[in-house]
């Protein structure tokens, strides 16, 4: 074959082939939507999915805050004073029953 893929000779036959046409790989972008973006509607309400993520966001943050705090000494020392202390006062709490029923 010569460089323009012309046979050479007869004993070279071209080759029939289908002829497919490239596709189309156009990206399309799209903008997000105001909701999206905002959270809110147009008319001012918010989305559901704005909700969800605004209470498990809270969630999240009381759980880690509550992990936090149980992992310091102080708050072991908090927790034995007020076992103490409720302790006590369910103490307390029977004496003055006992003493009623006395009465």
């Amino acid at each position: 074959m010569t460089s323009n893929n012309v046979p050479d000779s007869p004993s070279e036959e071209p080759l029939d082939a289908e002829i497919v046409p490239a596709p189309d790989f156009t990206p399309t972008v799209q903008a997000p939507s105001f909701e999206d973006v905002t959270g809110y509607t147009e008319s001012g309400v918010p989305t559901f999915d704005h909700i969800r993520d605004k209470i498990e966001k809270r969630a999240a943050t009381a759980i880690g805050s509550e992990e936090l705090a149980a992992a310091t000494p102080a708050a072991t020392q908090i927790d034995e004073a007020m076992a103490k202390r409720d302790e006590a006062a369910k103490k307390k709490l029977d004496e003055i029953r006992k003493s009623m029923r006395n009465k």
